[in-house]
């Protein structure tokens, strides 16, 4: 259909792994001039973009719509879907090890990765590494990116990021001392606990079948902040003032990260403002060193080579520690013996 030379095209997108990606392949092709709106899906891989390209072939308005995307790629026909098994002879010995390592750590009293049936701030650090490594790279890089290109024009390029991250760190902090306090009015008693832990556990389970890429059905099970929240969010790049960066950095708080919402739900149930406040800092110091690396040395997001084998690994890492936190809530409630005596 077209109107006035406006129609709507449809893209296969490559590199799709959560909801975060919907948000951000749709915002960002819509920062292309001659597009009016864009919708992407995170089911078929694709996204829809209504615009006015005149009568360029496809092909070439693939070409112009690309580099305004970050981390994602388009192209006209849709890819052979299928599983890379050989990915996981690698992956699965990486994940094996790390969680090995984590456990051997644990014992000797290295680090403090559980304690009872709490998430420690350990942990919370530890996940907020992998989340920058994975979900959050995503979306959050793209901002990372589009601050770095919009302030290096004006050969302004510490500042901007320093405040960013900064933003980021302290909104974390207060927001989540704040869902703390929300959890806190609720007077969460032992059966109430037990189920927001397994929400948590539930919720990472979710997100760790999606990264492995195979169970297809578990793409829609992922929750996500509300459209409408995440994309004012987002938003908020747009807006012009010294200041700019530094809202955009708070604003990450209600972007749709799997990994972030889990440790909200955390957070919540926590009933503390001190421990929501510290799980959600802790959280976002641990995605700080390869997010800053990203600030300030316009690390690439394109390398796709180990790109499966990283996600898979990641992903049964987040599974692990999903079957752990299940089996640790359960033996908090007397159901099951401890994993471990720790």
């Amino acid at each position: 259909m077209t109107v006035a030379g406006i129609r709507t095209y449809v893209f296969h997108v490559d590199g799709m792994h959560c909801k975060a990606c919907v948000l951000l392949t749709q915002s960002e092709l819509a920062a292309h001039p001659r597009v009016l709106w864009t919708k992407s899906s995170l089911r078929t891989h694709s996204v829809e973009v209504r615009g006015d390209f005149g009568d360029k072939p496809l092909d070439e308005i693939v070409s112009e719509l690309s580099p305004y995307l970050s981390q994602h790629s388009l192209s006209t026909t849709a890819p052979e879907r299928h599983v890379d098994w050989e990915e996981f002879s690698v992956a699965v010995p990486i994940a094996i090890s790390c969680a090995a390592l984590f456990v051997l750590l644990q014992e000797m009293g290295v680090v403090n990765l559980v304690s009872g049936d709490n998430v420690t701030y350990s942990t919370a650090f530890l996940i907020g590494v992998v989340a920058s490594l994975s979900t959050c790279m995503a979306i959050v890089g793209g901002l990372v990116l589009s601050i770095s290109a919009t302030f290096a024009r004006s050969g302004d390029r510490v500042r901007p990021q320093a405040l960013f991250h900064g933003g980021r760190i302290a909104s974390f902090l207060v927001l989540g001392a704040l869902i703390g306090l929300i959890g806190s009015a609720f007077r969460l008693n032992v059966t109430g606990t037990f189920v927001l832990s397994i929400g948590v556990a539930l919720f990472m389970l979710a997100l760790g079948l999606n990264l492995l890429d195979v169970f297809h059905w578990a793409t829609p099970l992922q929750p996500s902040m509300p459209g409408f929240i995440s994309k004012r969010a987002l938003g908020t790049v747009n807006t012009t003032h010294t200041l700019t960066p530094a809202l955009v950095g708070g604003a990450t708080f209600f972007l749709p990260c799997g990994f972030t919402q889990a440790m909200q739900l955390y957070a919540v149930s926590t009933g503390s403002p001190v421990s929501g406040g510290l799980t959600m800092l802790f959280f976002a110091l641990g995605t700080l060193p390869a997010l800053s690396l990203l600030s300030f040395t316009s690390l690439a997001l394109r390398t796709r080579s180990k790109q499966g084998t990283f996600f898979k690994t990641v992903g049964l890492l987040v599974i692990l520690f999903a079957l752990f936190n299940a089996a640790n809530s359960l033996a908090a409630i007397g159901v099951v013996r401890p994993v471990f005596n720790w």
